[in-house]
């Protein structure tokens, strides 16, 4: 471990005049992107799989600035991404070659005005009774990008964004 702490939703400018030093926050466009994949092998329904994923995502967004939620149902990742542009294309590259799964498809890839799954580097979206009613037995490539972050939201606890 580095000690490196993790980067803040915002960048900290210095800007020197002279001998004095000014501090200033500058708030960074955030976007958000959403895909689903299929999983390859025991990524389908292993657990221990599972848990080294969400292990490995936490860090890597912990240390990138990046929060997610992740679902695995019928043998498919679900996963919405937010952060910095540059942040989250760099991840989205990883994934793309990541041997867990193929057939990454995006939904959804869009600037935002905050983030929705607050400071959580990593989350596992289970499919609560409630989000299992949303999903309607869809398979979750089926999904719009309205209904599969709301879906996320509804699996996380998150209270739904009024329509």
């Amino acid at each position: 471990m580095t000690g490196e702490r993790p980067r803040p939703p915002h960048h900290l400018a210095v800007r020197e005049a002279g001998e004095a030093a000014f501090a200033f926050r500058v708030p960074l466009p955030l976007h958000r992107a959403i895909y689903v994949s299929d999983a390859v092998g025991g990524a389908a329904t292993s657990l221990l799989i599972l848990a080294e994923i969400l292990g490995e995502s936490e860090r890597n967004n912990r240390r990138e600035g990046l929060t997610s939620a992740l679902m695995r149902h019928g043998g498919q990742f679900l996963q919405i991404i937010e952060g910095r542009r540059t942040d989250v294309d760099r991840l989205m590259d990883r994934l793309r070659v990541d041997p867990r799964h193929e057939n990454l498809r995006l939904l959804s890839d869009v600037a935002v005005s905050g983030r929705r799954f607050g400071d959580w580097p990593m989350i596992l979206a289970e499919l609560t009774p409630e989000a299992a009613r949303l999903l309607n037995g869809e398979a979750l490539d089926q999904l719009s990008p309205a209904r599969a972050e709301t879906l996320l939201a509804l699996a996380v606890g998150i209270a739904p964004v009024p329509a």
